[in-house]
């Protein structure tokens, strides 16, 4: 399989960041759900279905963990300078089944076809919400989980040597009880002095330290959990763009899943786990040559 490469920006966007991380060993995961301060939004309770051209797909952007959809700023802008209707989903990230079966029912409330992007533990969600969609026309992963029937982003995060992950749980996470928690669950949020040099490695110091401060949190429960339909893309044509330097999210393991569901690899070099942030326009090329490829 031909791995494309692109070449890196020198100087990286600022944004908010959408991340998803595992951790090894017995820790449950975590994810985090944010505001869409910058794209078209819906919630799965509108009840009447957005009206998209008939010419282009909607294109339908998923944030990772401990995050929110601004950090999606930078493709929504070029996307939306291209004509394309954007809209950044809202995941509540309290787990796969439970995202997974918000994001259905949020992209049942589009016409038309769609472009399906996740990133980080967003691709665990869209490998889950996307099956049996026939709307769905393209998965493009970035930096992102692209799990089978049995992985978990815990699993996957741990496959490969590398991730900044690997490590006593209890030196990555604050543990914060949320109300309603079932017994022995908790939110994460990843400690402010590991997240900068874990996920925005690259970035501006003091954007790494703002994205730290700003994170919302995610129930551990959710990395410990596998997909409840077969994986999306047995039956959907996928892509998959990722930093060489991701220290979440291990590069090897990136190609290792990616051949696995034959997606299109696309790799940037020097970009982080933030790929999206720091080469936006690198991220937005793959997914318009989804669009290309499976518009009809």
């Amino acid at each position: 399989m031909r791995i494309s490469r692109v070449p890196r920006l020198t100087k990286p966007r600022l944004a908010v960041a959408g991340v998803s991380l595992a951790v090894a060993g017995s820790l449950l995961g975590a994810g985090l759900a944010g505001p869409a301060t910058a794209a078209t939004t819906a919630t799965a309770a509108t009840t009447v279905k957005h009206s998209v051209s008939t010419s282009k797909p909607t294109i339908v952007l998923v944030h990772g963990a401990w995050a929110d959809n601004s950090s999606w700023n930078g493709v929504v802008e070029r996307l939306q300078a291209l004509g394309y209707t954007v809209v950044a989903a809202p995941v509540p990230l309290r787990g796969v089944s439970d995202d997974s079966n918000y994001l259905s029912d949020f992209l049942s409330t589009i016409s038309g076809p769609i472009v399906l992007v996740g990133h980080s533990y967003g691709g665990m969600v869209i490998t889950n919400a996307a099956t049996g969609n026939a709307q769905v026309k393209a998965l493009v992963y970035d930096d992102a989980f692209i799990p089978a029937a049995s992985d978990t982003v815990m699993s996957l995060t741990g496959a490969q040597p590398g991730s900044c992950l690997a490590a006593d749980p209890t030196t990555l996470f604050n543990f914060v009880p949320y109300p309603k928690a079932l017994s022995g669950d908790a939110d994460l949020y990843v400690k402010q002095s590991v997240f900068p040099g874990c996920f925005a490695n690259g970035l501006p110091a003091s954007e790494g330290a703002a994205l730290a401060a700003e994170q919302e949190p995610v129930a551990a429960s959710a990395l410990n959990e596998t997909l409840n339909v077969a994986p999306a893309w047995q039956t959907i044509p996928s892509w998959d763009v990722f930093g060489t330097a991701d220290k979440v999210l291990p590069p090897a393991e990136q190609v290792v899943m990616a051949k696995r569901a034959g997606s299109h690899i696309t790799e940037i070099p020097g970009a982080p786990h933030l790929s999206m942030i720091s080469n936006p326009g690198a991220v937005t090329r793959v997914i318009l040559a989804a669009v290309a490829a499976t518009s009809s």
